[in-house]
Parts: C-alpha cells; sequence; structure tokens
C-alpha cells in the first residue's frame, strides 16, 4: 500500500494558476522547485509525476537513493592543481557539461511571458552583492575544472560543515540536503520576482531568466557567522566545543529554552546545580544562537542525568522556562498535517495597489523597486525575509522601539554596528515606535497607507492585542500584503516556545541531520531560522503576485519555522511513512581527517573514500591518493574568515561600508 504525498494544498488562493512548468535536472535541485510551484498552482505535468514516483515508491531503497545518494552525474570537487590543500575551492560548470548537472525550470502562460529559472550546484556567477563596495577580490583560475560538486561539496565549501561542526569539535555535514533545499526556495522566489515584475511594468521591465546556486544559498546560510569573522573585535561568548541537547536519568534527550535569566537560574536551582555551574551556563546559553555553539560546565550535564524527565518537566514549570524532548522522525510522519509551508489568503475588497500610486517601475535585475515593505521583526527569520526582499529591489523600512533596535549592538561590532546585524539588516531604513503606546500605533498605522507589505514575527496574539493584526491595518490599506512569520504557524496545539532549536527538536529535525551511528541532535547553526526567512520571502512573493492578479485585493500571508522543518525533513519523513529508516546512514557526510585539515568526499564516494587513512598525509597527497583510486572530494573550510581573506569559487564575498563582509547576492537576473 502507498502513502499520499506529505504535502497537500492548503492554500486559499494560487498565484501561479493558468501556468506551466517545465523542469528538467537532478532530483536534489528539483524536488523543493517542484513541489512549491505546484502549491502556488502551477501545473507541472513531467515534474509531478517525478513527484509523485519518488512518493509513492513501493521500496524504501528507490526513495532513500534519490535523497542520500547525492547527484550521480555531479561528482564533488577536487582541489584543482596549482592551489593549497587549505583552499577549498568550488568551481564554475565547464561550458557543455554533462546533462543533469543543474536544473532548468521554465513558467509559460497565464499572460506572461515566459521566465526561466537555472539551479546550478556550483556557483556560475561572478556578480558580487550590490552592498558590496570597492573591487571584488580576483578569483584565480585553476589549470584543470573541477567536476561539478554535490550537497557534500557545497557544505564543505561554503562552511556550513565548519559552522555545524563547532559544537563536535570538528566539521560535520548536515544529514538533510540543506543548500540544494534553500536554492530551491530562491529560484522560486526569482521566478515569482520576474512574474511580479511583469505584472508591475510589462514585459520590457522584467528580466527573463534567474540564476541561483547551492552555493550561494550555502554563502546566504551562514551570513551571519562569515560577518563576524570580519568584525573590529572577538566574540562575546567563546566558540567552544559543547551545547545541548541534555539527557535525563531515564534517557529522554531534551532541548531547554528561555530568554530570561532568571528563569534560567530558577531552572537549575529547582534541580539543584551547583550555583557557578548555573552563573557560568547562562552566556553560553544566551549566545549559542550566534556561536552556534554553547560550552556549558558538566556540571549542568551531570544534573540533568541526575532526575527523570518528569522532574525536569516539573523544574520547567515551576520556573518559566520550557524544555521539548526530541522527537523522531517516525513520531513526526505520524502526526504530520500535510499542510504547505505557508499559506495565502485574500483580504478584503479589491483595491488599487500602492505600488500605482507613482512609484518606480521595476527594472530587469531589481523587479521589486517601487515596492515598499515595512518590517516589525527582531533576531533573524523576519529580518532576513525583509533582507531578500531589500536585495530584489523593495524599499524596506523598519519599524524599531524607542532608542532603535537593542540588538545593532550585539558583538562583535564592525564600525560600531554589530556584524552579525549588518548581514540582515544593511540597507533598511529604520523609523521608531513605540507600538505599546497608542501614538506609536497611530504612526504606525499611517505608514501602513503607504506600504505594499507589512511583515513581523511577534509572539503568537500579540499583534491582535495589539489592534494591528491582518483585519486592523487593511482596514487602513485593502491593497495591503500582510505577512506573518511565526513558529508553528498555529498548526501545533502542543506546542512549545517557537524558537529555532525547539521547533528542531519537536520536529525530529535533530534526527534528520545526525547520522544513525549518533545521537539525534538539533544543529545549533540556526537551520530553521534562516530556512524560514526564506520562506517568508517566498510567501511575501507570493502574496504580491497575487495582489497583481486580484485587482490589487490584500492578501495575508503566513510562513513559520514548523513549515520550514517539514521542507527540509521531508525527504525524510517520505521513508518513514514507508516504513524504511528515515535517518541517514552511518558516517554519513563525516568528513576525513588529514593531517593538516579535513576532506569532504562527495556523497557517492564517501563509503570508499573513508577505507583510506589519511590522517598522517597533507590534504594535498591525500586528494592525490583519493584521486588514483578514482575517488573525488573537496578540501573543508574550517576558517569562516579565509572566505573573505583568501581566493575562493563560491562567489565575490566583499565588504559594505562598514567594513563587514558581505555574501553575494543569491541571485542574477538576466
Amino acid at each position: 500500500m502507498t502513502s499520499p504525498p506529505l504535502t497537500t494544498v492548503r492554500t486559499a488562493a494560487r498565484p501561479l494558476e493558468s501556468l506551466r512548468c517545465d523542469i528538467a535536472g537532478p532530483p536534489e535541485l528539483t524536488q523543493v522547485v517542484t513541489e512549491h510551484l505546484r502549491l502556488l498552482g502551477a501545473e507541472a505535468a513531467e515534474a509531478a509525476d517525478t513527484a509523485e514516483t519518488a512518493d509513492t515508491a513501493e521500496t524504501a531503497d528507490t526513495a532513500e537513493t534519490a535523497d542520500m545518494a547525492g547527484a550521480a552525474e555531479a561528482p564533488g570537487t577536487a582541489t584543482p592543481a596549482g592551489t593549497t590543500g587549505t583552499e577549498a575551492t568550488l568551481g564554475t560548470p565547464a561550458p557543455g557539461a554533462t546533462p543533469g548537472t543543474h536544473a532548468q525550470v521554465v513558467l509559460t502562460g497565464g499572460g506572461f511571458g515566459p521566465v526561466t529559472a537555472e539551479v546550478h550546484w556550483a556557483d556560475a556567477l561572478t556578480t558580487p552583492s550590490r552592498d558590496a563596495v570597492g573591487p571584488p577580490r580576483a578569483t584565480p583560475h585553476p589549470r584543470e575544472a573541477p567536476p561539478t560538486p554535490d550537497e557534500a561539496t557545497v557544505q564543505a565549501v561554503t562552511g556550513i560543515m565548519s559552522v555545524h561542526g563547532r559544537r563536535d569539535d570538528g566539521p560535520r555535514g548536515l544529514g538533510a540536503d540543506y543548500a540544494a533545499t534553500a536554492a530551491g526556495v530562491l529560484a522560486v522566489q526569482g521566478l515569482l520576482a520576474q512574474l511580479l515584475a511583469q505584472a508591475r511594468g510589462g514585459n520590457a521591465r522584467a528580466a527573463g531568466r534567474v540564476t541561483t546556486s547551492a552555493a550561494r544559498a550555502g554563502l546566504l546560510a551562514v551570513s551571519q557567522y562569515l560577518a563576524a569573522t570580519g568584525a573590529d573585535e572577538d566574540e562575546a561568548a567563546r566558540i567552544a566545543p559543547g551545547g545541548p541537547p541534555f539527557t535525563s536519568a531515564d534517557g529522554t534527550r531534551f532541548e531547554l529554552e528561555t530568554l530570561d535569566p532568571g528563569a534560567w537560574a530558577a531552572f537549575w536551582r529547582a534541580l539543584d546545580a551547583p550555583g557557578e555551574a548555573i552563573r557560568a551556563g547562562w552566556r553560553p546559553f544566551q549566545f549559542r544562537y550566534a556561536t552556534a555553539c554553547a560550552p556549558f560546565p558538566e556540571a549542568l550535564h551531570a544534573t540533568a542525568r541526575s532526575h527523570p524527565w518528569a522532574r525536569v518537566r516539573q523544574a520547567a514549570a515551576t520556573s518559566g522556562a520550557e524544555v521539548c524532548a526530541l522527537r523522531t522522525l517516525e513520531e513526526r510522519a505520524a502526526e504530520h498535517d500535510g499542510a504547505a509551508p505557508w499559506s495565502l489568503a485574500r483580504l478584503g475588497p479589491a483595491a488599487a495597489a500602492p505600488g500605482r500610486r507613482g512609484h518606480e517601475l521595476p527594472t530587469p535585475d531589481l523587479p521589486l523597486t517601487g515596492i515598499t515593505v515595512l518590517e516589525a521583526g527582531r533576531r533573524i527569520q523576519a529580518p532576513l525575509a525583509a533582507h531578500l526582499l531589500r536585495l530584489l529591489g523593495a524599499d524596506v523600512v523598519r519599524i524599531e522601539p524607542p532608542g532603535g533596535d537593542p540588538l545593532r549592538g550585539m558583538p562583535p561590532a564592525c564600525g560600531g554596528v554589530s556584524a552579525r546585524w549588518l548581514a540582515l539588516n544593511r540597507g533598511k531604513r529604520a523609523v521608531e515606535a513605540d507600538i505599546k503606546s497608542p501614538s506609536g500605533r497611530r504612526r504606525l498605522r499611517e505608514l501602513v497607507a503607504d506600504a505594499d507589505v507589512f511583515l513581523h514575527n511577534w509572539a503568537p496574539g500579540k499583534a491582535a492585542q495589539l489592534g494591528l493584526d491582518a483585519a486592523d491595518l487593511t482596514a487602513v490599506n485593502p491593497g495591503l500584503v500582510y505577512a506573518y512569520t511565526s513558529g508553528w504557524g498555529d498548526r501545533l496545539d502542543d506546542a512549545p516556545m517557537g524558537t529555532d532549536f525547539m521547533v528542531q527538536a519537536r520536529t525530529a529535525v535533530g534526527a534528520a541531520v545526525r547520522p544513525a551511528d549518533e545521537p539525534p541532535a538539533p544543529s545549533l547553526m540556526t537551520l530553521l531560522d534562516v530556512l524560514g526567512g526564506l520562506l517568508g520571502a517566498e510567501a511575501v512573493l507570493a502574496g504580491l503576485l497575487l495582489r497583481e492578479r486580484n485587482g490589487g485585493r490584500g492578501v495575508r500571508v503566513d510562513s513559520s519555522l514548523l513549515g520550514a522543518a517539514d521542507t527540509l525533513t521531508a525527504p525524510a519523513l517520505r521513508r518513514a511513512a514507508h516504513g524504511a529508516d528515515p535517518r541517514p546512514p552511518a558516517g554519513f557526510r563525516r568528513p576525513l581527517r588529514t593531517a593538516d585539515g579535513w576532506l569532504a568526499p562527495t556523497d557517492t564516494c564517501a563509503a570508499a573514500a573513508s577505507a583510506y587513512d589519511l590522517s598522517t598525509r597533507p590534504t594535498t597527497e591525500a586528494l592525490d591518493l583519493l584521486r588514483s583510486h578514482g575517488l573525488t572530494a573537496t578540501p573543508v573550510t574550517t576558517d569562516l574568515a579565509a572566505l573573505h581573506t583568501g581566493a575562493r569559487r563560491t562567489g565575490s564575498v566583499g565588504r559594505d561600508t562598514h567594513g563587514a563582509p558581505v555574501v553575494p547576492d543569491p541571485w542574477a537576473f538576466s
């Protein structure tokens, strides 16, 4: 008996209705694009057949091969001759490369001119970010063109393995195809932006093709960590191995969350933890989102191991902290509600879109020119969504509290401003408004009257409490796209606090990203905040296009970290639904130690490469040894600073006006 697809259409409106989509390329790069375009209303007969085959396969082996083996036609990158063993290289696909090494998507119909997206593994572009100042760093040409990479190679080169592995004291690959998933979402964003430009300004003002890559998606994912390496000061907390989850006396692995140091202390005091360990543990816990590690005193782990799970839950309930037991992929698959990663709903009567009122028209390379976005977001998810919209040309206005966003001062700083804050918020305008006061809310409504989008990630219920929910603001502006990026999307009744690591724990991301010979553990890299921000921007673009196709009628769009988790773990959940082992196999994407670094074999070569002892060989010799046996690998970037201080082929990492590193824009339009 076969299982139905895990994702079903729950959207109230479909902006790609009457368009047809043709998709070709490796499944790792096409499955997210195919599914999201289908959910948005596009017809994709050929792609739908492919997706159905993967979803309803009678044997788990077929699905597992497609999901985890990597692109068989696209072996990973080896270091080209003439570069050092410590410099990872991600090469441009060679002209006339083997078919299937990149994906191509074409949307036609519905009265639109055709638009195309290309999704590459490697960075086929050399354009820097428009936020970068000065000429880009020159990139040397290797003497031989490297093979096209796969997911493992991209994670190794862009620093994902390095950041994810900080808590383990060595690079580790994510068991899920994170870079490919993010690249798929970026491709859909590019397609929607092109169609939106056509709808707003005609074919002459729209590009015909957008190009993105898993490599650029990887750099975007580590952009905050990369920015910190170029700061003028050190990290506020030590980067060293360690971190949650904790384990109770009866074997329950769990995550702990609180934003309140008082609740943190009360929780551990209730479990009789030593006072010195409680005090020493708060700082690494507080900064774990920034550093991707949390070197707690061992006494805290020992305290957790001395109490049963029921006692741990009681301590959380009395202290105000929250705990969440790590779920298995089988448990998550059993409760999966089949919802799409976002929802769209029409609001109010038809109205003239604000973009028609004398605003600038789109340009081919900035399709959102003339669109105004009001963003009331904190931390990562909503600010990243707005950042992407700004890179597409929108004018983004941040609503900040009196005195400005306190995270502007979060260390480490670059040019007097938090480097991490700049990675998400550079180039945005800011307006201060105390939304807790009547005058501040009036000011916000005045801004909404002339805006196209209002985007926030406030706590559940806060918008309605303040009189700033969708119904309130569309009464001011009937053509508004109201966007809410949340933790859970109101889809789970027993949901804990909707933060990245708690959502990872509750949705079994911790099991999906770790191989079967390691205990499940949520990554301390902010996987879901970043992917949730990407989905938030995608949802806003879909809402803007829907508004244009429906006479200016306002739209509400909702996205969530839960939707991001389901998007990332979809292949694993399919395997679980078929009764197969959903976790990556033992040793999956585990880099190999060399005498002076690490090597990441491609997924197709990993098993064979692990048979060789490379620990006494320099990286260059280790690469030569593997090559001599027909195996490919790439050096792992272990120092993110090398991405902006050394020669790389991962795109032009530049510097902004504050001197902070800035990753290249994730798309190029032509």
